[in-house]
């Protein structure tokens, strides 16, 4: 067995790795950007090696750098994670060439299924069931246009190399043809240094299904059942699970006999994914084999109860496999969020910064957290925006779907913007809770974006009885302070009035054993907790049922978050209540004649000049931040009067990039 192992990659993936190797006894080595020098794969790695500047292409994506980090620490293996280096052949062949082991598949492999094209050659070959289309190489947008009318819209544009959701458009005419060649070229060529394009037909409502497998080098190869991965914004997975609600015993062994053919046929050693979009009928077609370890892995390994990392560490030290068909079970159900540095009501656009505060929760029998960040770290503008994986587990899907609706409940950020509530708002929404889902889901249920504010809490007592306990504890805890003038004590009246979205409930508020009962429309909440002031999280328990709220005070004022949902919660006595309607309300500054940087990013083009006239909805710029292109438009109908920034520029959040007239 390998002694000592270097991980290729960062983040939540690099300390993935290094926690199954801990467990095997070998020792570790991360290599770090200037901008990772006090990441946590790095604190956590035995050994670690600078190999450059924060952009990837100056330091992960070097191969050279990363193989002396092996050759100076004496590595005998490296693992590449997902993304950067783990689908390069040439690092693959370099690293053998220096005789030290790559913890994934052989080189013929990676190119045959690192290519779409290639691939899915291939896989006509092996009799899997493929999506028609055009399977060369497109020259230039108006070459896409002319072969998408022979397909027949809509189509979909791809990278060769293309993975993550970036180089990947969704084309319904000519016009939406030209443009996404040209931006899905550009992301293909920032993240992979390889622009070529191909074109395919565009299933509707499709859903995305995987199969794992892992193989090793004596011909073994077995695959450990389906994730269901339909739940997806811009190609990007947002939640996973395994096994699908969809499947049937049938549909499953077809599919996962196909993709152990495919594995067959380029020779298949490591663990690997081949993924198919499956239709409402459960006809499936081949999309393409990724030839690494998938990022949503947790959620085959809580239901085999597999250590895909072991196994991948074994297989590339020559060993058997030690499962067969017959041992995979499907114990359970697990289900994974992933956890982003974005803002939903900007559009998810990315959001960095450092984390004020970050407390996951703690892994316990039905919860994992792989994360790659801790509190006081930051989220760099560099690198993808994931904080964590959140994974759980349960007898069945709906309390796997419990337990993940409660941990993200207690999962606390703060300092940038993240996607809880987002992720909370998707468990609750009712195509889910069916299954009935597929990949366009997110687009068509949230088409402008999420507001946790306009989800409407299945049960708003919750948070007025919470925040009239967590009042009246405050409260009771002032009139005890000593000094008070003898005869004007401070006193402590029951009844109260919430005001929570321009809307006042009374309530009556009473001291008890334990907590507070609160009396609201005619019923009684038993509000038990030893939360104290300042935890941003009250746990306690309503009406003996556990609940889990995060709550930030500002003055007289509560937000507070639960289950997908935020509220804005102001506790006052009778008399203030009254005179809150006599209160002006402060209007917010108008923004609407600027243009301003949603997110810290490089400005990569300008649509317009000075004088220009504009139309609402007219494209204006293209930012670009953790690797992903973001085009600006026009929210009103205007003349340009001033450029602040020419393309090249740095940008902040906020930073105004032009103004109207």
């Amino acid at each position: 067995m390998f002694k000592k192992i270097l991980i290729a990659n960062r983040g939540e993936i690099a300390c993935r790795v290094i926690k199954s190797a801990r467990r095997m006894g070998i020792k570790t080595v991360a290599v770090f950007s200037d901008a990772d020098r006090y990441a946590l794969h790095v604190q956590m790695a035995d050994e670690a090696v600078n190999i450059g500047p924060p952009p990837s292409a100056q330091s992960y994506l070097l191969k050279d750098r990363i193989l002396q980090a092996c050759l100076d620490t004496g590595a005998e293996a490296v693992h590449p994670g997902y993304g950067f280096l783990s689908e390069n052949s040439e690092f693959c062949e370099s690293l053998a060439t220096a005789g030290i082991a790559f913890i994934g598949p052989k080189t013929r492999a990676i190119e045959a299924m690192g290519d779409k094209i290639t691939s899915k050659q291939l896989a006509d070959e092996a009799g899997v069931n493929t999506i028609p289309g055009y399977s060369d190489v497109l020259t230039s947008g108006e070459h896409a246009v002319e072969i998408a009318n022979r397909i027949g819209y809509p189509v979909m544009l791809k990278a060769t190399a293309g993975g993550g959701g970036k180089g990947m458009r969704v084309a319904r005419n000519d016009a939406e043809c030209m443009d996404g060649f040209e931006r899905a070229s550009n992301e293909a060529r920032s993240s992979f240094g390889d622009d070529r394009m191909f074109v395919e037909k565009f299933i509707e409502e499709p859903r995305h299904i995987e199969i794992q497998i892992i193989a090793d080098s004596h011909d073994n190869i077995v695959y450990l059942n389906e994730r269901e991965c339909s739940l997806q914004r811009r190609h990007q997975k947002v939640i996973e699970e395994a096994p699908s609600p969809f499947l049937d015993s049938e549909t499953r062994k077809k599919m996962g006999e196909q993709a152990v053919a495919l594995a067959r046929a380029v020779q298949y050693q490591s663990a690997g994914t081949v993924e198919f979009i499956v239709d409402n009928q459960r006809n499936f077609y081949f999309l393409e084999m990724n030839t690494r370890l998938q990022v949503e892995h947790p959620v085959t390994e809580l239901i085999t109860g597999v250590d895909l990392v072991e196994l991948m560490i074994r297989v590339a030290d020559g060993e058997t496999l030690p499962i067969s068909q017959s041992d995979v079970p499907i114990n359970g159900w697990a289900i994974e969020s992933r956890v982003y540095a974005e803002d939903p009501a900007r559009n998810f656009l990315p959001s960095t910064g450092r984390l004020v505060y970050y407390r996951p929760p703690e892994d316990e029998a039905h919860i994992r957290v792989d994360t790659g960040v801790y509190e006081g770290g930051e989220v760099s503008m560099f690198y993808d925006p994931m904080i964590a994986k959140l994974i759980t587990h349960g007898e069945n899907r709906e309390e796997a779907t419990r337990h993940m609706r409660t941990a993200l409940d207690r999962f606390l950020i703060r300092g940038v913007s993240h996607n809880i509530s987002f992720l909370s708002a998707l468990l609750r929404n009712q195509r889910f809770v069916d299954g009935n889902m597929s990949t366009n889901m997110i687009g068509e249920e949230y088409p402008d974006g999420f507001q946790p504010t306009d989800l409407s809490h299945r049960d708003p007592s919750v948070f007025i009885s919470v925040a009239a306990s967590m009042t009246r504890r405050y409260r009771d805890r002032a009139a005890q302070i000593e000094g008070q003038l003898k005869g004007h004590e401070r006193r402590v009246p029951d009844e109260w009035v919430v005001v929570m979205n321009n809307e006042q409930h009374l309530v009556s508020v009473v001291q008890v054993q334990g907590g507070y009962d609160v009396k609201y429309n005619g019923n009684t909440y038993a509000v038990r907790s030893h939360w104290e002031f300042g935890q941003p999280i009250f746990s306690g328990t309503i009406n003996s049922e556990d609940i889990f709220i995060q709550v930030h005070r500002e003055g007289q004022t509560y937000r507070m978050w639960h289950d997908g949902s935020q509220a804005d919660v102001r506790i006052v006595t009778p008399r203030v209540a009254k005179l809150l309607a006599h209160m002006p309300v402060k209007a917010p500054p108008d923004m609407s004649k600027f243009l301003v940087s949603p997110m810290p990013g490089l400005l990569v083009s300008l649509a317009v000049k000075e004088g220009d006239v504009i139309n609402a909805g007219q494209e204006l710029a293209v930012l670009e931040a953790m690797k992903m292109e973001n085009t600006l438009m026009a929210e009103s109908d205007g003349v340009v009067a001033r450029i602040h920034y020419t393309p090249g520029a740095n940008l902040a959040v906020d930073d105004i990039i032009l103004e109207l007239e």
